[in-house]
């Protein structure tokens, strides 16, 4: 007993405990994350006519930035493992194909229908292991939270979308986008994915439910109305400021003329 004891008070013990709930910590989190990752890809399931339609779509479109088999090139990343709502969302909201270089890839009119971001869907996920395509129930904002999914958006998205949803400017010519009008697919599978700068929310950090309160959330200003009259584009008091200075400038130097020249 006495030996232990003073193994105990030994100076490296603290720093070996703390190790061991580190790597004990992260592993079974790996294991958590990995978990639902699988889960949530075998919700899709996709034939093998499917997946050879959509191989021929990526080699005819894609392959030049992604390679051949998708293991990436210098200008474009690999798609191994990035799973159907990656795909989904690029594709379905006209950011891939990419039009052009640029800090951030731009929507633009979608270039394949359902059917074919649906092929090109099935052959990415075959592929490897990723984020699904979500279901039906999470994405009804009529089971939605609106309140709830209020507070989850301004703690995890306000900062870069703004408190409304209306989009902001980040750094080096980088934007994030308005999300009013946004399908609510496309919201859930960038919370599921984090396309361009943004995070990735896995259903360990925001779960499937409050992802749908967002959603919920993020359609009802859509329809709200401002009672405070003009909204500015939702930007905030810096842009209010700003506009009521420069018309009530204007109208000093108006009628400041306006005076001096009655004078005159």
């Amino acid at each position: 007993m006495k030996a232990i004891s003073q193994k105990r008070r030994h100076p490296l013990a603290a720093l070996v405990l703390l190790l061991f709930a580190l790597v004990l910590t992260g592993g079974l989190y790996a294991v958590a994350t990995a978990t639902n990752e699988a889960r949530a890809e075998t919700k899709n399931t996709y034939t093998a006519e499917q997946v050879e339609a959509g191989q021929k779509l990526f080699v005819s479109n894609c392959a030049t930035c992604h390679g051949a088999n998708a293991e990436g090139t210098a200008d474009g990343p690999s798609l191994i493992g990035v799973g159907a709502a990656a795909v989904d969302f690029q594709v379905g909201t006209g950011r891939m194909p990419l039009q052009m270089q640029g800090p951030q890839a731009q929507t633009k009119p979608v270039q394949f229908n359902k059917e074919e971001t649906g092929q090109l869907v099935a052959y990415v996920a075959s592929l490897g292991v990723g984020p699904a395509i979500p279901e039906d129930e999470y994405l009804d904002v009529s089971k939605g939270n609106a309140a709830n999914g209020a507070k989850v958006f301004l703690a995890n998205c306000a900062m870069c979308h703004n408190a409304a949803g209306a989009g902001g400017a980040l750094t080096r010519g980088k934007w994030a986008p308005s999300l009013m009008g946004v399908e609510e697919s496309h919201i859930y599978e960038a919370m599921a994915t984090g396309p361009q700068n943004m995070p990735v929310f896995n259903d360990a950090n925001i779960t499937p439910e409050e992802k749908r309160d967002v959603i919920t959330y993020l359609k009802s200003q859509e329809y709200n109305v401002s009672p405070g009259g003009f909204k500015i584009g939702s930007l905030g008091p810096v842009a209010e400021g700003l506009l009521i200075w420069t018309v009530g400038l204007g109208i000093v130097l108006v009628f400041t003329i306006w005076l001096t020249s009655r004078s005159a």
